[in-house]
């Protein structure tokens, strides 16, 4: 493709709306399907929940306007979720995720009719969306991750056309007035869901500022929208401010810990490239330069010079690489505009695009079983040595046997059943006063969805957002303590006995969850006085 038509490509002319909603409605549907599927499939392959969906349950048992590590979206997701379909089965524990997951695609259809392009540019964009490795992962189970790009995507639609609507023409007032509360709106429920936003309206504002379009910023409905943001926006910073802001707190203990992989910015690049699967870089990457240099994407520029403040903000920051996610489906609709575009000049170009296409088919039947766990432990190992890839974590931890996104969905099951039975071993009178003490969400969690149907009591711990809940009256008179890097010696020297009585094995769970268990009498100071020292934010 040569330097002049990428910058002369022009758009393609618009089919009717109703057509292309019916197609966007298509791809959106077999998104779903995807999705729930491949839940099917990994459930039946062995996989269970997985370790923050535990949390996000119990969070929603506590709803609130916010959480440590979370605004309160998620949690009223679960919520919902648990009422409407409780948690036994993984394709419904996970349905409100893939319904945003075809809401991102439907967008991305959207997206390229709004920059002028036509209903093969949007086919082809929805597939790239469809078949890349980030999405398939974080659409296929329940958390804030799936509905990011959704309130993304959803402003930069409404931005796309108030840059295209000129603030003097009378007949479109109440569109452009609609398109700015559109965008407060999602932007506003976009804060409740994760705090990521934040960047990324930013490094909107910054792009704005930098091009031409600036202009929009000087509409009242921009005031409008900002009012909208802070009103929506309003309850979890209320939250924040009543318990002392322990979001910050958690991101800066997250910060300075050696918890996450710090990526050099050569190898978070790789990483962008490889979270989307390789074969997609075509499309998207483009796509961005067509916003860039392109004559015919000049009143959209600032969409472009958006991920060039974007990215280098999230390496400064020492992101994870997936933290980018979000923003892409931009760019896979503003690359599939020029492709279709530089293609309807030649039968030869409509086919190689067609043969992409095929690629990116192909491409996802070789590599979804990395995003999806649809094979089960020993197939996935064997299909991993045979692709000759192994998936990086995000987070450090010790070699294990799958990849901490597989991993974490094992052992639950067993370290219930195994703390039931030292529990139900102790006599009645010492069963009434003993309690449950983890050294991690995803432990306490577990007790608590699974626990009661074994008669245990209420897990508590003081990782994230359990240290708020409290110690739930319990005394420490008599516990049972699962910690990770916790000894006899260690423990004793706040109990004034305690012995190892059962042991975590499960070889395909993370380290931190294979070891003692232990059995602790007498503790020398309540857990109440104490309680301020076992505060665990990261």
């Amino acid at each position: 493709m040569h330097t002049s038509q990428l910058s002369t490509a022009p758009p393609q002319k618009n089919a009717p709306l109703r057509h292309f909603l019916l197609l966007c409605a298509a791809f959106a549907l077999l998104k779903l399907a995807i999705q729930v599927v491949g839940n099917i499939l990994a459930q039946h392959a062995g996989y269970g929940i997985f370790r923050d969906e535990m949390y996000y349950l119990i969070c929603g048992r506590h709803l609130a306007f916010g959480y440590v590590d979370q605004p309160p979206l998620t949690a009223l997701q679960a919520r919902l979720t648990e009422i409407l379909f409780g948690y036994g089965h993984m394709w419904s524990l996970r349905l409100f995720s893939a319904l945003a997951g075809a809401a991102k695609v439907f967008l991305t259809g959207l997206i390229v009719r709004a920059l002028g392009g036509n209903r093969l540019a949007a086919s082809l964009a929805m597939l790239g969306v469809i078949v890349v490795g980030v999405y398939l992962g974080i659409d296929g189970f329940l958390s804030m991750n799936s509905f990011e790009p959704v309130f993304w995507m959803t402003c930069a639609l409404a931005l796309i056309h108030i840059v295209q609507i000129d603030p003097e023409d009378r007949a479109k007032r109440h569109i452009l007035r609609n398109c700015w509360i559109i965008l407060g709106i999602s932007a506003g429920l976009g804060l409740e869901n994760k705090d990521n936003i934040v960047f990324f309206l930013v490094a909107v504002l910054i792009a704005l500022l930098l091009t031409p379009q600036r202009r929009i910023l000087r509409s009242r409905w921009f005031a409008l929208s900002l009012a909208i943001i802070v009103l929506l926006a309003l309850p979890n910073l209320l939250w924040q401010i009543h318990y002392h802001f322990p979001t910050l707190e958690w991101l800066n203990d997250v910060r300075h810990s050696d918890k996450d992989v710090k990526l050099s910015p050569l190898h978070f690049l790789m990483a962008q490239m490889m979270m989307l699967t390789p074969w997609t870089i075509l499309l998207w990457l483009s796509g961005i330069f067509w916003l860039l240099f392109a004559k015919a994407a000049r009143p959209f520029r600032f969409l472009g010079v958006l991920y060039l403040v974007f990215l280098p903000v999230m390496m400064a920051l020492n992101a994870k690489d997936y933290y980018l996610a979000p923003i892409y489906p931009l760019y896979f609709a503003a690359g599939a505009v020029l492709w279709v575009a530089w293609a309807s000049k030649a039968t030869w170009r409509r086919a190689l695009i067609g043969l992409y296409a095929l690629l990116l088919v192909i491409g996802f039947f070789l590599t979804v079983p990395f995003s999806i766990p649809v094979l089960p432990p020993q197939q996935f190992l064997t299909w991993s040595k045979i692709m000759h890839f192994q998936p990086k974590d995000s987070e450090n931890h010790s070699a294990t046997i799958l990849p901490q996104f597989y991993a974490d969905r094992f052992g639950w099951h067993e370290m219930v059943e195994k703390v039931a039975a030292i529990y139900n071993a102790l006599p009645p009178d010492q069963r009434a006063v003993t309690g449950i003490f983890t050294g991690n969400y995803g432990e306490a969690s577990a007790i608590n969805l699974y626990g009661p149907k074994y008669g245990l009591p209420v897990a508590i711990s003081g990782h994230q957002n359990y240290w708020i809940w409290g110690p739930h009256g319990y005394t420490g008179q008599e516990m049972i303590i699962i910690a990770y890097h916790a000894t006899v010696d260690s423990l004793q020297q706040s109990y004034a006995s305690c012995a190892v009585a059962g042991r975590l094995d499960n070889p395909l769970a993370m380290p931190w969850e294979q070891g003692p268990i232990f059995l602790c009498r007498g503790r020398k100071a309540t857990l109440a006085s104490d309680w301020k020292d076992f505060r665990f934010y990261y």
